[in-house]
C-alpha cells in the first residue's frame, strides 16, 4: 500500500481552480516530484495535503487514514511536515529559535537532540545559530526552512519550491542532503518544482501538472525521454 494516496482531488478558491481531479501515489521512502509551471497545480496539492487547502472533493490517504476534516496541527502530529514556497523563516528570530519554533510536537530534550542533528545535515547552521534569520543568505534561509520542518520528525516531507532564486551550486548541495536525510531516515519527500530538470534528477517518479491537472505520472527516467516533457519542461 502507497504511504500517501491522493485521490481525484479538487481544489478551489472561488471560481478559480486549483487542482481538477488529481490523482497520485507515494510509496515510503521514495523522492517523488511534482513538476510544472507557476500556477499549474503543484501548491494547491501541497496544500490540501497538508489542511492549508479546503477540497471540494477527492480523497487523501496517509497510512490508510482519510486525513479529511483535520487540523493543520493534527496532520503535522501524524508525520507529515512542510517546507513552503518563498522559505517564509522568522526574520527577527535566530536560527536556533527558528528550528524550535518546528518542533511544537516534540518535548524539549527531543527538541534539543534532533537540533543537533540538523546541524549535522547543515553545518552552516550552526556556525549562524546565534544569528537573527533575517542575517542569513537565500540559501542559508532555504535550509533554515527545511531545517525548521524536519525538526518534528516527519515521516512524509513537502517541499514547495526549493530550489526558487538560488544559485545552482546550492541547489544542487540541497539536493545532496535531501537525499542523505532520506536514505538515513527513511524519510518519503514530495518535491513541488518548476525546476523540472533538477526535480526529475532527485526524483525516483513524477507526475507532471498543466492548468491544475495531473497530465503524466511516471519513473522520472522514462519521462526525462519523453519528447512532449523535454521540450515542454527541460528546454530540448
Amino acid at each position: 500500500m502507497p504511504q500517501l494516496t491522493v485521490s481525484d482531488l479538487n481544489v478551489r478558491y472561488g471560481r478559480v481552480i486549483g487542482t481538477q481531479d488529481v490523482s497520485f501515489a507515494v510509496d515510503e521512502g521514495e523522492i517523488f516530484a511534482l513538476v510544472g509551471s507557476n500556477g499549474a497545480g503543484k501548491s494547491s496539492a501541497i496544500k490540501a495535503i497538508l489542511g492549508m487547502a479546503h477540497y471540494s472533493s477527492g480523497q487523501i490517504m496517509f497510512e490508510g487514514q482519510n486525513l479529511a476534516g483535520l487540523k493543520t496541527s493534527e496532520i503535522v502530529r501524524r508525520g507529515i511536515a512542510l517546507s513552503p514556497e518563498g522559505r517564509r523563516v522568522f526574520p527577527q528570530l535566530t536560527v536556533e529559535e527558528n528550528l524550535r519554533m518546528g518542533a511544537f510536537t516534540r518535548s524539549r530534550d527531543e527538541a534539543q537532540e534532533r537540533m543537533q542533528q540538523i546541524y549535522r545535515y547543515f553545518p552552516r547552521l550552526k556556525e549562524r545559530m546565534k544569528q537573527h534569520a533575517s542575517s542569513l543568505s537565500g540559501g542559508e534561509q532555504q535550509m533554515l526552512a527545511i531545517g525548521r520542518a524536519l525538526m518534528s520528525r516527519p515521516k512524509l516531507f513537502l517541499l514547495d519550491e526549493p530550489s526558487l532564486g538560488l544559485a545552482p551550486i546550492i541547489v544542487e548541495r540541497i539536493g545532496d542532503v535531501l537525499d542523505e536525510i532520506r536514505r538515513e531516515e527513511k524519510l518519503t519527500v514530495i518535491l513541488a518544482e518548476q525546476n523540472a530538470h533538477w526535480a526529475m534528477h532527485l526524483a525516483s517518479r513524477a507526475t507532471i501538472f498543466e492548468l491544475g491537472r495531473s497530465v503524466n505520472t511516471g519513473q522520472t527516467e522514462a519521462l526525462l525521454q519523453d519528447p512532449a516533457v523535454r521540450n515542454a519542461y527541460l528546454g530540448v
